[in-house]
């Protein structure tokens, strides 16, 4: 990040609190009153000591390539209020003495040894990605594990076919027990995609009007999966390792395609799964060289969010490897540091466009929930029947998803409607079978983007 010379603005390091609180509180810290002995490295790394409630000050460090954060407070969040408001005086270059930026300061030894252990940590998980140095215990392994997802998936056909034998009106009084009882089991089958997919299942009785047909189209879905899986040696390799994927078996990061770029951060949300056990962080990126779109995903326990915060409109120079079986977009992204924003709006298509680039994914990959598109110039219109985004021409529109989506929310469809006022806008967001899900918009003219929800 310091090595092009750029500073993320104030609204950017805001955007990297976990919630309302430690926002307010670290802009109550980006001053210089609290702090002492602050500065800055060549290679990424700010720190400081700020004075609490205690006799000791925390110790707080930042790896503003990561970004990734270290302090000595007793707080779980990430970054806590500490490293906000450190980052806050880094961006404002607050961090200047008799005129002279303190960038090139000496590290102290404890944020030494914490970029050291950082280090080695990705060292250890680069050899572990390489595979077992025992390829035919590897391979002892993996026959076992598909020996086992094959007993899952036939116990789970058995049971969608009971559902469809007794109809699915009863779906609604049998609850979701039994299919937690299911996914619990697919869980024993070491097969962790089956189980999420169950899980889903499980709650479309209770999503409203209309469920009886999307539970038969999900159910439809789900055996096409398991079939896939039962013939998994007479499918071609791409759609083999896509069902690979949707099954739960995480491919060899070694396999993956290797992609340099800079990469613009066009949208950023957390979802929380049906269990309420697990925070999934959704960030789609778009390559400014390749014009390639990536999905990077992080996860978080309860309480716990996501570590990985990367501002919207943020972009960062990186490698990133593609997971094979996954529709060519999930990534994830190697060691980063921050480049220059680009000064202007992304490129957009029209709603015909964005669809058949949808339906041609979905070729490759049945399963595939929603495409990334940026769509413009278009014009949100609302209606009693939905919201629509049309081409400013008025030959095509695409439905908005209804609220309640993914990342999706109705104040977020009126914040794109202001920021419309009645002309064309370009939007990013999600295009899938149940219709766009809107996440940024750019005003004509501007580029800084601006996160809907």
């Amino acid at each position: 990040m310091t090595e092009q010379g750029v500073r993320p603005t104030a609204e950017q390091v805001l955007a990297l609190a976990p919630d309302d609180a430690s926002r307010t509180a670290g802009a109550k810290l980006g001053r210089a009153g609290p702090w002492s002995q602050i500065g800055g490295s060549a290679s990424g790394l700010v720190w400081g000591l700020c004075r609490g409630s205690g006799s000791t000050p925390y110790r707080t460090v930042v790896d503003v390539g990561g970004p990734a954060y270290k302090c000595t407070c007793p707080s779980r969040k990430s970054p806590c209020k500490h490293a906000l408001g450190l980052l806050l005086l880094w961006s404002a270059r607050g961090f200047a003495e008799d005129g002279e930026d303190a960038e090139d300061g000496e590290v102290p030894d404890w944020a030494a040894a914490w970029s050291a252990e950082r280090a080695a940590k990705a060292a250890r998980t680069a050899a572990a990605a390489a595979g077992p140095a025992d390829g035919e215990g590897a391979g002892r392994r993996a026959e076992r594990r598909a020996a086992r997802i094959g007993a899952g998936v036939t116990e789970l056909e058995q049971r969608l076919e009971d559902v469809l034998r007794a109809g699915l009106a009863g779906q609604q009084q049998a609850g979701y027990g039994p299919w937690e009882e299911t996914a619990a089991r697919m869980v024993d089958a070491q097969a962790p995609g089956l189980a999420a997919r169950v899980r889903e299942l499980g709650t479309i009785p209770s999503c409203g009007p209309g469920w009886p047909a999307r539970m038969l189209e999900e159910g439809a879905l789900l055996h096409l999966l398991n079939r896939g899986w039962l013939g998994l040696a007479g499918l071609p390799e791409p759609l083999a390792a896509t069902v690979r994927s949707r099954v739960g078996l995480p491919g060899a990061a070694a396999e993956g395609e290797v992609v340099r770029d800079r990469w613009l951060v066009l949208a950023q949300y957390d979802s929380v799964s049906p269990d309420g056990r697990l925070t999934t962080r959704r960030t789609w990126l778009r390559g400014l060289g390749s014009g390639r779109p990536a999905l990077v995903l992080d996860f978080g326990p309860p309480g716990r969010p996501p570590a990985l915060a990367l501002p919207v409109g943020l972009v960062v120079e990186a490698e990133a490897r593609f997971r094979p079986g996954t529709a060519g977009l999930r990534a994830d992204l190697g060691e980063r540091s921050a480049a220059a924003a680009p000064d202007r709006v992304p490129a957009g298509v029209g709603t015909g466009a964005a669809l058949e680039v949808y339906g041609a994914a979905l070729r490759e990959d049945p399963w595939l929930d929603a495409w990334p598109v940026v769509l413009g110039p278009v014009v949100p219109i609302p209606g009693e029947r939905g919201w629509q985004l049309a081409d400013a021409e008025g030959t095509c529109a695409l439905p908005v998803a209804p609220v309640g989506g993914a990342g999706g929310s109705r104040s977020g469809l009126w914040q794109l409607a202001a920021l419309s006022g009645g002309g064309p806008v370009t939007v990013f967001g999600e295009c899938g079978h149940r219709g766009f899900t809107p996440l940024t918009a750019w005003h004509p003219g501007c580029p800084e983007p601006v996160a809907l929800g």
